[in-house]
């Protein structure tokens, strides 16, 4: 099968104006290609300038589309504000909001000072936060027919996860907001949704996250039912479904995928696939035993 298969065709975004924070690498570059290839407009924002000119320049030859790099740091509403203005003065307009700028580590939660908690509140939960809220009350102001906002969150947005809580503290949160918001603000026309990526390998995140040797011996695809990590293209497939007119009827929803991995952590006996087959016989009879007296 070929999970690197591009979904919709050509022109499927044809006309739309995207914006992609944290763009400049890993997945929000991978989504950014596919939307670009699918005709869209696209401004990357991150806080990495030098980055964001090198991926807009390397996306654009590949592409042969018009992507614009632009500074922006999240978490201060009015560096926000600042980048929106110069997406509107050089597109004239935005479609669609992506909220893919994210911060994350690995550590026991008593480990953590107070400040390194904030910093990925801040990043996660208030730079959404301040890119909804301006993005909305510009399309609110403007009176624009449609919009969207698709946010990145995670599984444990809803189940919670040691060793990342404040990760998954603010993805909470997001998710929340996207449930929100896709109620509140569907009168102006603005749909609200979001997808829970499981295992998407980016060089960057996974060297913070799991450093040196830890990432052989922390075999992600193990805990995955379908015995694998996703394809970087599945989830630009997935982000340009949702942010296309062809999902105009889908609002309020989180997407998850993840090939079953948060089902399979859930499940209260799901560990009982370590027992190898030969228990599993002896177990049967046991049972047959104990229903036969």
């Amino acid at each position: 099968m070929n999970f690197s298969a591009k979904m919709l065709r050509d022109n499927a975004l044809e006309g739309k104006v995207i914006v992609v924070t944290g763009g400049g690498s890993g997945l929000g570059k991978a989504m950014t290609k596919y939307f670009l290839e699918l005709g869209a407009k696209v401004a990357i924002t991150s806080r990495d300038l030098d980055k964001l000119k090198t991926t807009a320049a390397e996306l654009e030859k590949e592409t042969g589309g018009t992507c614009l790099p632009l500074q922006c740091d999240v978490r201060h509403y009015e560096q926000v504000e600042e980048m929106l203005q110069e997406v509107l003065k050089n597109f004239g307009k935005v479609d669609v909001l992506l909220n893919n700028a994210a911060g994350n580590f690995i550590s026991p939660t008593e480990r953590l000072s107070a400040n390194a908690f904030d910093t990925i509140i801040d990043i996660v939960l208030k730079g959404t936060k301040n890119c909804t809220l301006a993005f909305g009350k510009h399309w609110i102001d403007s009176k624009q027919e449609s919009s969207t906002i698709l946010n990145i969150v995670t599984t444990y947005a809803w189940t919670g996860s040691a060793y990342v809580v404040p990760s998954a503290t603010a993805k909470a949160g997001v998710l929340a907001m996207t449930r929100s918001l896709a109620v509140e603000w569907a009168k102006y026309g603005i749909r609200s949704n979001a997808i829970a990526p499981g295992p998407f390998p980016t060089k960057g995140a996974w060297d913070r996250l799991l450093p040196g040797d830890l990432a052989e011996k922390f075999d992600m695809a193990k805990k995955v039912p379908l015995n694998r990590v996703g394809d970087h293209q599945e989830l630009a497939n997935l982000a340009a479904f949702l942010v296309s007119d062809f999902s105009a009827y889908i609002n309020g929803d989180v997407i998850t995928i993840d090939g079953g991995e948060w089902l399979k952590g859930a499940g209260q006996f799901n560990l009982l696939e370590q027992i190898p087959e030969q228990m599993w016989d002896m177990l049967e009879a046991m049972i047959k035993a104990k229903k036969s007296k």
